[in-house]
């Protein structure tokens, strides 16, 4: 008994593009567009969590007083902020899921189709 898959019908065979045709695609001012869209969402993003996460270190390190306050029972200020460095991070990959889901993943899709149909 063979554990190998048969092989794909040619129905669903995509033909595969060649190295000129990835360069001419990524000289494109679509992809050109993708590729403003994706860092113009990611890369602020990724700044501005990277300056939360080190003000939420640096209170940490320099700021115990504050960082100790004391908000409500046993809860206290360094808690709250090292919670919502959590929520922080779920709520970010959220949005992105969503922005690329709406945005950047039907421009991809419509380039690689049109680079496996050969157009």
């Amino acid at each position: 008994m063979s554990t190998e898959a048969p092989p794909p019908s040619k129905a669903t065979e995509h033909r595969l593009p060649s190295t000129e045709e990835f360069v001419e695609v990524q000289n494109s001012a679509e992809f050109g567009e993708l590729r403003r869209s994706y860092r113009s969402f990611a890369f602020p993003l990724t700044v501005g969590f990277i300056a939360w996460y080190l003000l939420y270190v640096l209170l940490s390190n320099y700021a115990g007083g504050f960082m100790g306050t004391e908000l409500f029972g046993n809860i206290n200020v360094a808690f709250v902020l090292g919670v919502a460095q959590f929520a922080t991070t779920f709520l970010i990959a959220w949005w992105y899921s969503r922005h690329a889901a709406a945005k950047l993943d039907p421009r991809a899709e419509a380039i690689k189709s049109r680079m496996e149909a050969g157009a």
